[in-house]
């Protein structure tokens, strides 16, 4: 067992995408949250603008700096592969090997930034392409990937995604056959308890399945929407908390509240959602 806290809460910073860098920690502080999920794209910190490395390390010391002096921290970094070009799984080698020397530079960032958590996904096959083949050049992928994380002391979480985002990692049974293929102790999982809820699965089969395997959360109402405003009610969001307690889980609760229709107001979403966990997560321990 284990006491979930309101200190655990981490922000996803994607959902400030049309703001700067400075409002967003300012938000942060405003809602009392410590932990960052720093999203890796602009107008905050998008590595494809520094291809030399040196200039990166620099640019994120300067934000690790401001992060820090308002007592907060980097929990985890999420670089950008789903929406932008770059792929696991596409028949173009040259494709494929851009991405994982992105995603390389993104382990250094991460550590860079002060932590050793790296978010991804599989992204999306081209669907009128054979998936089983898609599937095979992942695993491939990711292989190479969780090797050179092995090599930096990283940890790469990986989460499921839905069918309107992926046609390859969509559910418990998918997440189960990468981790095996892959097998590699550097990759981990991330629950997306919204995909979880599509895919039809639950979080007690998750932990009787993959165990200790499962080192993040991403949380949300129904959609990625305001906890509290979407079709998950209070018995199913207070339920996930205290699976997770059962289970033992003391990693971050990272809020993915990410829809395009809180762009204009980020700040309101995630204020909204720590006044409703306020219900029922203490301050801390």
């Amino acid at each position: 067992m284990s006491v979930i806290t309101l200190d655990q809460l981490a922000v996803m910073s994607v959902q400030y995408v049309q703001y700067t860098f400075d409002y967003f920690l300012d938000s942060m502080d405003r809602c009392g949250i410590h932990n960052i999920d720093l999203w890796g794209g602009s107008p905050h910190f998008c590595r494809l603008d520094y291809p030399w490395g040196p200039a990166a390390a620099r640019r994120i010391r300067e934000l690790r700096r401001q992060i820090e002096d308002r007592g907060m921290k980097v929990v985890i970094y999420t670089p950008e592969t789903l929406g932008y070009p770059f792929s696991y799984s596409s028949p173009d080698r040259a494709l494929r090997d851009r991405t994982l020397d992105y995603m390389e530079a993104s382990m250094e960032d991460a550590l860079e930034f002060g932590t050793d958590k790296l978010f991804l996904n599989t992204g999306c096959h081209p669907r009128n392409l054979n998936r089983e083949d898609g599937w095979a050049r992942t695993v491939d992928s990711l292989q190479q990937l969780a090797q050179r994380a092995e090599r930096m002391g990283v940890t790469l979480m990986l989460e499921q995604l839905q069918p309107y985002e992926s046609n390859l990692l969509l559910n418990l049974e998918d997440m189960k056959q990468m981790l095996h293929q892959v097998d590699s102790p550097a990759l981990a999982t991330c629950v997306d308890l919204v995909a979880m809820e599509v895919a039809g699965d639950n979080l007690e089969s998750f932990y009787q399945q993959l165990g200790n395997k499962i080192q993040w959360i991403h949380y949300s109402d129904s959609h990625h929407e305001i906890v509290g405003s979407g079709n998950f009610g209070r018995k199913k969001l207070e339920g996930y908390i205290r699976t997770l307690e059962h289970f033992g889980y003391s990693g971050c609760i990272d809020l993915e509240i990410n829809d395009s229709i809180y762009w204009e107001d980020p700040h309101t979403s995630i204020q909204q959602s720590v006044e409703y966990l306020r219900n029922f997560l203490p301050e801390r321990q």
